[in-house]
C-alpha cells in the first residue's frame, strides 16, 4: 500500500530524538523485553500521538480500541498472530470468546470494527460470538454493514456467576466496551476471565493516573537514551470537583492553565520553538473526544460561554464532567492533502500491528481532531515501526519507528496504571509540573 502524502517538520530536536532512537535500537528493544517481565501487557491499546517536529508524544491512551476495521486489510494476518499470542498467555486452554461490544447500534462504522475485531479472533483459532447488554434485545440480531458483511448480536445471560448466549459457554469474555456508564452487575464477580480488567473501564480509571505513570516510565526511558524526557512526554495536572454550569472549580483549572503554559515557553525558549504554547483541557475519563477544548491562558477558563461550558460539562452517555486532565498541548504540524492529521497506532499484546492517521480537514494544529467530521488514512506499519531504515535521509521508515517506540511507552505506563490500580499501591501524583 502506498505510503500517502505526509509533510512534516524536518528541522529542530525531533531528527536528533530520532536519531537516538534508531542508533539504540538494540538497548531500547532489550530495556522493552525486560519491562515485560515486570507488567502484564494490556491485552489491547489504541495510543494517539502528536508530532509537532520537535517534540513526539502521545496524547490519549485507549484500552478498548474501537478502529480495527480503519486498520490496513493486508496486515490482518499480523494481527492474527499478536492475537494467537495474546490469547495463549491469558488462557492456553480458551477456544471460545464472547466479546461485548459498546451500545452502538446505529453506529455503522464502530460495528465494521466489530467485525473486524470478531474476524481476527476467528482467524486465530477462537469460536467467537458477540453478546450485548442492551435490555432491548432478546432475541438474536443480525446487523448488515457497508462492506457487504453483517454481524449478529445475541442476549447475555448469567447462570453460576457465567456468561454465556444461547448454546455457547465462552471461557473467557474479551471486552471492546469502555463502561463509561459504570460496571453493570452483570459484569461483576464473574468466575471467567474478563479482559481486559474492570477497572480499566472508564468507571473508575483516570487520565491522570495514566500520565502519572508514563511519566515514570518517559523518564526511565529518556535516561536510557540520554535525553530530554520533555520531548516525548506533555506535562499535565488535574483537577477535580469541577462543574462547568455553576463555575466551581474554574481556579484551579486556570493556575493549572498558567502554571503548565510557563513550563512550556521555558521549554520553546530551550529549543527555539517560535509556536505559542497551548493547553489541552479534558474529561479526566471517557472517550470520543468530548469535553476537550485549547486554552492559551488561564484567564479563558473564566470568560467561556453557556455553548462553550455545555460542551465540556457533558461527555459520553450523557455523564456529567467532575474531574478534567489539564494537558500540555503538542501540535501536530504533519498533514495528509493539506489535511492536518495525527497518527494513531494499535496494539495486540506487546505487538504493534498496525495503524492510521486520523484526519481532519476543519481543525487547525492546536485542536483535538477527535471530532466529527474526522476520517482515517491506514498505514501499514508493521516494517515500518518495527524496521527502521540505516540511511538517515530514509527519514519515514525512521520516523514511524521512532511511533512504534513511543506508542510501546504508552503501553508500559497502562500496564504500571493498571497494576496500581488493580492492588491499590501508593496514589500516584496528579501534578507532573514544577512548583
Amino acid at each position: 500500500m502506498p505510503v500517502p502524502h505526509l509533510s512534516t517538520a524536518l528541522n529542530g530536536p525531533i531528527l536528533d530524538l530520532e536519531n537516538r532512537i534508531i542508533n539504540a535500537m538494540p538497548t531500547i528493544e532489550h530495556w522493552i523485553r525486560g519491562k515485560w517481565r515486570e507488567y502484564t501487557v494490556p491485552f489491547y491499546c489504541s495510543v494517539d500521538l502528536r508530532n509537532s517536529g520537535f517534540k513526539l508524544a502521545p496524547v490519549d491512551t485507549n484500552l478498548f480500541p474501537g478502529g480495527f476495521n480503519n486498520l490496513n486489510p493486508d496486515f490482518i494476518p499480523l494481527c492474527v498472530q499478536a492475537m494467537m499470542n495474546a490469547i495463549d498467555k491469558i488462557c492456553p486452554d480458551t477456544h471460545s470468546l464472547l466479546l461485548i461490544p459498546e451500545n452502538h447500534t446505529r453506529n455503522i462504522f464502530y460495528l465494521q470494527n466489530i467485525a473486524t475485531l470478531q474476524n481476527i479472533m476467528q482467524r486465530a483459532g477462537l469460536y467467537v460470538r458477540i453478546g450485548t447488554l442492551l435490555p432491548e434485545v432478546t432475541t438474536a440480531i443480525d446487523i448488515d454493514l457497508l462492506d457487504g458483511q453483517s454481524i449478529r448480536l445475541e442476549p447475555i445471560t448469567r447462570k453460576d456467576n457465567q456468561l454465556s448466549v444461547a448454546n455457547f459457554e465462552p471461557c473467557a469474555v474479551l471486552l471492546n466496551n469502555d463502561l463509561s456508564t459504570g460496571i453493570p452487575e452483570i459484569l461483576q464477580n464473574l468466575h471467567q476471565i474478563v479482559i481486559p480488567p474492570l477497572h480499566a473501564g472508564w468507571a473508575t480509571r483516570r487520565k491522570s493516573n495514566h500520565f502519572a505513570a508514563y511519566d515514570r516510565i518517559a523518564l526511565e526511558f529518556a535516561n536510557l537514551i540520554d535525553i530530554d524526557p520533555w520531548l516525548i512526554n506533555p506535562r499535565f495536572s488535574s483537577c477535580g470537583e469541577i462543574n462547568f454550569h455553576e463555575k466551581q472549580g474554574e481556579e484551579c483549572v486556570a493556575a493549572a492553565v498558567d502554571r503548565i503554559l510557563s513550563v512550556i515557553r521555558k521549554k520553546y525558549q530551550q529549543y527555539g520553538v517560535k509556536e505559542d504554547p497551548f493547553v489541552i483541557v479534558k474529561a479526566d475519563s471517557g472517550t470520543y473526544g468530548m469535553g476537550i477544548m485549547t486554552v492559551k491562558d488561564g484567564s479563558e477558563i473564566y470568560k467561556l460561554n453557556r455553548r462553550q461550558r455545555n460542551k465540556m460539562a457533558v461527555v459520553k452517555e450523557g455523564l456529567q464532567v467532575s474531574h478534567v486532565l489539564v494537558q500540555e498541548g503538542v501540535y501536530t504540524f504533519e498533514t495528509i492533502n493539506q489535511a492536518v492529521a495525527e497518527p494513531v497506532i494499535y496494539m495486540i499484546d506487546r505487538h504493534v500491528v498496525g495503524g492510521f492517521y486520523r484526519v481532519h480537514t476543519g481543525r487547525g494544529i492546536d485542536e483535538n481532531l477527535n471530532a466529527p467530521g474526522m476520517h482515517f488514512v491506514p498505514l501499514a506499519f508493521e516494517t515500518t515501526c518495527l524496521e527502521p531504515s540505516a540511511s538517515q535521509s530514509n527519514f519515514i521508515p525512521n520516523r514511524f519507528y521512532a511511533y512504534g517506540v513511543v506508542a510501546r511507552l504508552a503501553l508500559l505506563a497502562a500496564a504500571l496504571e493498571l497494576q496500581q490500580t488493580d492492588t491499590s499501591e501508593v496514589e500516584l501524583s496528579t501534578d507532573q509540573t514544577p512548583a
